[in-house]
């Protein structure tokens, strides 16, 4: 059975608790050595004794309370599983603890960074361009740039009323009003402008 259903995550602001105070170095390495050989009641000791700090250091790295406790189940999981691996030669059953507290936290802040990021890109990839409708009966059949140089030759009221309703999708209506022109005039503009910008263009009806 896996111990760790019976352990549930201590919130707290990751102050020390009465027992983590009087928890001692030799104490806690010993409950690891003795969780080491599968004594569930040592693992449960220990958890009771340091389950707040370790906590409390994952919600400083994570922020989100709900996946610092399950960083903190995880923390937890994996003692259980590699207590052995503890050396009290090396540093203190504490300082151990806390170093995977501090690596699984890392792990999930990046793992939820990438996952962000992978979302982020597609939606980049998959989003839809914005369709200009008024420019398709010239801009779709030639090429940028040769309308760009066409549109040189013809009138400067020409090309502004041309520029605005077949660049930036105004109707012609939008195009008077800008202008400040009557309706008839700015169609006459924009009529004409196109049928000279064609001619320039070679292109056929």
């Amino acid at each position: 059975m896996d111990p760790m259903a019976r352990f549930s995550v201590v919130s707290s602001s990751g102050e020390d608790s009465p027992e983590e105070e009087t928890a001692r170095p030799p104490e806690l390495a010993r409950l690891l050595g003795r969780s080491a050989q599968g004594d569930e009641a040592a693992f449960g000791r220990l958890y009771d004794l340091v389950s707040a700090r370790i906590y409390g250091l994952v919600r400083r790295v994570v922020r989100d309370p709900a996946q610092s406790e399950e960083v903190t189940q995880d923390v937890f999981l994996e003692i259980w599983r590699h207590s052995a691996r503890f050396e009290a030669t090396r540093g203190s059953a504490l300082s151990w603890m806390l170093t995977i507290a501090h690596r699984k936290a890392v792990d999930r802040v990046r793992s939820s960074e990438a996952s962000r990021l992978r979302d982020e890109g597609y939606r980049a990839s998959h989003q839809e361009v914005g369709h200009d409708s008024t420019a398709e009966e010239v801009v779709e059949r030639l090429d940028a740039e040769r309308v760009r140089r066409a549109l040189d030759t013809l009138t400067d009221a020409q090309r502004g009323a041309l520029e605005l309703a077949y660049f930036s999708g105004y109707t012609h209506t939008e195009v008077a009003a800008l202008l400040e022109l009557p309706l008839g005039t700015a169609k006459t503009r924009i009529r004409d402008g196109l049928i000279r910008l064609r001619d320039t263009l070679g292109v056929t009806s």
